[in-house]
Protein backbone atom coordinates (compact mmCIF):
# COMPACT_ATOMS: atom_id res chain seq x y z
CA UNK A 1 0.00 0.00 0.00
CA UNK A 2 1.16 3.49 -0.93
CA UNK A 3 1.14 6.23 1.67
CA UNK A 4 0.99 9.45 0.57
CA UNK A 5 2.15 12.41 3.35
CA UNK A 6 2.00 16.12 3.58
CA UNK A 7 3.94 17.34 5.94
CA UNK A 8 3.05 20.79 5.74
CA UNK A 9 -0.66 20.24 5.51
CA UNK A 10 -0.25 17.91 8.70
CA UNK A 11 1.18 20.96 10.46
CA UNK A 12 -1.66 23.45 9.20
CA UNK A 13 -3.99 20.76 11.06
CA UNK A 14 -1.86 20.74 14.12
CA UNK A 15 -2.04 24.85 13.97
CA UNK A 16 -5.71 24.60 13.53
CA UNK A 17 -6.01 22.39 16.32
CA UNK A 18 -8.25 19.85 13.92
CA UNK A 19 -5.26 17.25 14.96
CA UNK A 20 -3.05 16.78 17.84
CA UNK A 21 0.49 15.65 18.81
CA UNK A 22 -0.89 13.41 21.85
CA UNK A 23 2.08 15.52 24.10
CA UNK A 24 2.16 18.96 24.87
CA UNK A 25 5.56 21.34 25.83
CA UNK A 26 6.46 21.73 29.36
CA UNK A 27 7.55 18.13 29.83
CA UNK A 28 11.08 17.62 31.96
CA UNK A 29 12.71 15.15 29.22
CA UNK A 30 15.92 16.22 28.97
CA UNK A 31 17.07 18.72 26.11
CA UNK A 32 17.61 16.82 22.60
CA UNK A 33 15.83 13.76 23.83
CA UNK A 34 13.78 12.73 20.53
CA UNK A 35 11.29 10.85 22.47
CA UNK A 36 8.86 13.17 22.27
CA UNK A 37 9.52 13.61 18.83
CA UNK A 38 9.15 10.21 18.02
CA UNK A 39 5.48 10.78 19.98
CA UNK A 40 4.84 13.36 17.96
CA UNK A 41 5.28 11.48 14.68
CA UNK A 42 3.15 8.75 15.85
CA UNK A 43 0.45 10.96 16.49
CA UNK A 44 1.50 12.81 12.93
CA UNK A 45 0.28 9.41 11.08
CA UNK A 46 -2.89 8.69 13.18
CA UNK A 47 -6.30 8.67 11.63
CA UNK A 48 -7.89 7.16 14.57
CA UNK A 49 -7.72 9.19 18.06
CA UNK A 50 -5.03 7.15 20.57
CA UNK A 51 -4.77 5.56 23.80
CA UNK A 52 -1.36 5.20 25.02
CA UNK A 53 -0.05 2.65 27.42
CA UNK A 54 3.48 4.00 28.62
CA UNK A 55 6.02 1.73 30.28
CA UNK A 56 7.72 2.79 32.96
CA UNK A 57 10.98 5.24 32.20
CA UNK A 58 11.98 8.27 30.86
CA UNK A 59 9.22 9.49 29.16
CA UNK A 60 6.69 8.50 31.60
CA UNK A 61 8.75 9.77 34.54
CA UNK A 62 9.58 13.13 32.90
CA UNK A 63 6.15 13.58 30.96
CA UNK A 64 3.79 13.38 34.74
CA UNK A 65 5.42 14.65 37.48
CA UNK A 66 2.97 14.68 39.73
CA UNK A 67 0.81 16.24 39.83
CA UNK A 68 1.08 17.55 36.31
CA UNK A 69 1.03 15.66 32.91
CA UNK A 70 2.14 16.55 29.30
CA UNK A 71 -0.35 14.54 27.67
CA UNK A 72 -3.37 15.47 26.29
CA UNK A 73 -5.04 12.08 25.20
CA UNK A 74 -6.06 8.90 27.33
CA UNK A 75 -2.59 7.37 28.95
CA UNK A 76 -2.29 4.69 31.11
CA UNK A 77 1.17 4.17 33.31
CA UNK A 78 2.14 0.78 34.05
CA UNK A 79 5.19 -0.85 35.55
CA UNK A 80 8.44 -1.58 33.70
CA UNK A 81 7.54 -4.88 32.59
CA UNK A 82 4.46 -5.13 31.24
CA UNK A 83 3.39 -2.29 28.93
CA UNK A 84 2.35 -5.08 25.90
CA UNK A 85 0.08 -7.07 28.58
CA UNK A 86 -1.68 -4.01 29.75
CA UNK A 87 -2.05 -3.01 25.93
CA UNK A 88 -3.54 -6.54 25.26
CA UNK A 89 -5.99 -5.27 27.91
CA UNK A 90 -7.26 -2.64 26.66
CA UNK A 91 -7.53 -3.66 23.00
CA UNK A 92 -9.37 -6.86 24.32
CA UNK A 93 -11.47 -4.18 26.47
CA UNK A 94 -12.50 -2.25 23.23
CA UNK A 95 -13.49 -5.39 21.29
CA UNK A 96 -15.79 -6.67 23.79
CA UNK A 97 -17.28 -3.09 24.59
CA UNK A 98 -17.91 -3.68 20.57
CA UNK A 99 -19.08 -6.81 20.40
CA UNK A 100 -21.73 -6.14 23.10
CA UNK A 101 -23.11 -3.12 21.87
CA UNK A 102 -22.57 -1.41 24.65
CA UNK A 103 -21.72 2.62 24.31
CA UNK A 104 -23.52 2.32 20.45
CA UNK A 105 -25.14 5.82 20.05
CA UNK A 106 -23.31 7.56 22.48
CA UNK A 107 -21.79 10.79 21.17
CA UNK A 108 -19.58 10.91 23.99
CA UNK A 109 -18.07 7.80 24.10
CA UNK A 110 -16.13 6.43 20.66
CA UNK A 111 -14.47 3.29 20.78
CA UNK A 112 -13.12 3.53 17.42
CA UNK A 113 -9.18 4.08 18.54
CA UNK A 114 -6.06 2.94 18.31
CA UNK A 115 -3.41 1.34 21.28
CA UNK A 116 0.02 2.52 21.32
CA UNK A 117 2.75 1.54 23.61
CA UNK A 118 5.68 4.09 23.94
CA UNK A 119 8.36 1.88 26.24
CA UNK A 120 12.05 2.39 26.37
CA UNK A 121 15.06 -0.41 26.03
CA UNK A 122 15.16 -1.38 29.59
CA UNK A 123 11.31 -1.88 29.97
CA UNK A 124 12.10 -4.10 26.27
CA UNK A 125 14.97 -5.52 25.21
CA UNK A 126 15.20 -7.14 28.84
CA UNK A 127 12.70 -6.51 31.51
CA UNK A 128 9.60 -6.27 29.04
CA UNK A 129 9.87 -9.09 26.72
CA UNK A 130 7.59 -12.00 27.89
CA UNK A 131 5.38 -9.66 27.57
CA UNK A 132 6.12 -8.45 24.60
CA UNK A 133 6.30 -12.22 22.80
CA UNK A 134 2.84 -13.20 24.54
CA UNK A 135 0.97 -10.01 23.51
CA UNK A 136 1.99 -10.77 19.79
CA UNK A 137 1.91 -14.33 19.58
CA UNK A 138 -1.30 -13.61 21.28
CA UNK A 139 -1.84 -11.14 17.98
CA UNK A 140 -3.27 -8.11 19.61
CA UNK A 141 -4.16 -5.43 17.66
CA UNK A 142 -2.18 -2.63 18.65
CA UNK A 143 1.68 -1.00 18.12
CA UNK A 144 4.43 -1.36 20.38
CA UNK A 145 7.14 1.45 20.23
CA UNK A 146 10.30 1.20 21.34
CA UNK A 147 11.98 4.03 21.62
CA UNK A 148 15.33 2.84 21.99
CA UNK A 149 18.17 5.30 24.20
CA UNK A 150 20.42 2.20 24.32
CA UNK A 151 20.45 1.80 28.21
CA UNK A 152 19.03 2.68 31.57
CA UNK A 153 18.67 6.51 31.11
CA UNK A 154 16.21 7.11 33.37
CA UNK A 155 18.25 6.26 36.48
CA UNK A 156 22.04 7.29 35.51
CA UNK A 157 22.84 5.38 32.30
CA UNK A 158 22.98 1.74 33.54
CA UNK A 159 23.45 -0.89 30.48
CA UNK A 160 20.82 -3.16 28.80
CA UNK A 161 20.40 -5.54 26.31
CA UNK A 162 20.23 -2.64 23.72
CA UNK A 163 23.37 -1.17 24.55
CA UNK A 164 26.12 -1.45 22.17
CA UNK A 165 29.21 -3.54 21.94
CA UNK A 166 31.93 -1.63 23.48
CA UNK A 167 29.83 1.16 24.99
CA UNK A 168 30.45 3.25 28.07
CA UNK A 169 27.84 2.86 30.71
CA UNK A 170 27.77 3.57 34.76
CA UNK A 171 28.17 -0.64 35.08
CA UNK A 172 30.54 -1.44 32.00
CA UNK A 173 32.97 1.44 32.40
CA UNK A 174 35.71 1.46 29.79
CA UNK A 175 39.07 0.60 31.51
CA UNK A 176 42.59 -1.46 31.73
CA UNK A 177 39.89 -4.47 33.59
CA UNK A 178 37.01 -3.55 31.47
CA UNK A 179 36.59 -2.42 27.92
CA UNK A 180 33.33 -1.65 27.57
CA UNK A 181 30.24 -3.50 27.44
CA UNK A 182 31.56 -7.23 26.98
CA UNK A 183 28.57 -8.57 24.54
CA UNK A 184 26.84 -7.29 21.53
CA UNK A 185 23.51 -5.46 21.72
CA UNK A 186 20.43 -7.72 21.61
CA UNK A 187 18.72 -8.42 17.87
CA UNK A 188 15.47 -7.42 19.42
CA UNK A 189 13.99 -6.57 15.92
CA UNK A 190 15.20 -10.10 14.49
CA UNK A 191 13.50 -11.59 17.78
CA UNK A 192 9.88 -9.67 16.99
CA UNK A 193 10.02 -10.20 13.61
CA UNK A 194 10.45 -14.24 14.08
CA UNK A 195 6.83 -13.90 15.36
CA UNK A 196 5.41 -13.55 12.24
CA UNK A 197 3.45 -10.47 13.05
CA UNK A 198 2.21 -8.35 10.31
CA UNK A 199 4.41 -5.34 10.51
CA UNK A 200 7.92 -4.47 11.32
CA UNK A 201 10.14 -1.51 11.17
CA UNK A 202 13.16 0.15 12.52
CA UNK A 203 12.91 4.06 12.29
CA UNK A 204 15.13 7.04 12.26
CA UNK A 205 13.16 10.22 13.56
CA UNK A 206 15.51 12.42 11.52
CA UNK A 207 13.82 11.35 8.28
CA UNK A 208 10.17 12.98 8.87
CA UNK A 209 8.15 11.54 5.74
CA UNK A 210 9.69 7.91 6.31
CA UNK A 211 9.07 7.82 9.86
CA UNK A 212 5.25 9.11 9.69
CA UNK A 213 5.43 6.65 6.83
CA UNK A 214 6.02 3.71 8.77
CA UNK A 215 4.30 4.24 12.08
CA UNK A 216 0.84 4.51 9.48
CA UNK A 217 1.81 1.27 8.03
CA UNK A 218 1.66 0.03 11.35
CA UNK A 219 -1.32 1.77 12.91
CA UNK A 220 -3.19 0.75 9.63
CA UNK A 221 -1.86 -3.21 10.25
CA UNK A 222 -4.13 -6.15 10.77
CA UNK A 223 -2.45 -6.98 13.55
CA UNK A 224 -0.03 -6.63 16.13
CA UNK A 225 2.74 -4.16 15.08
CA UNK A 226 6.61 -3.32 16.04
CA UNK A 227 8.73 -0.44 15.42
CA UNK A 228 11.98 0.54 17.30
CA UNK A 229 12.82 3.99 16.58
CA UNK A 230 16.50 5.03 17.45
CA UNK A 231 16.45 7.68 20.36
Amino acid sequence: MKFTLNIRELAKQVSSGARTLGITPGHRMCAGCVAPVIVKQVFLAARKPIVVVNATGCLEVATTIFPYTAWSVPWAHNAFENSAAVASGVETARRKLERDGRFRGDPDVDLDYDVVVFAGDGGTYDIGIQALSGAIERGHKFVYVLYDNEAYMNTGIQRSGGTPFGAWTTTTPVGKKIPGKPVHKKPLVDIVAAHRLPYVATVSPYYWTDAIAKFRRALEADGPAFIRAFS
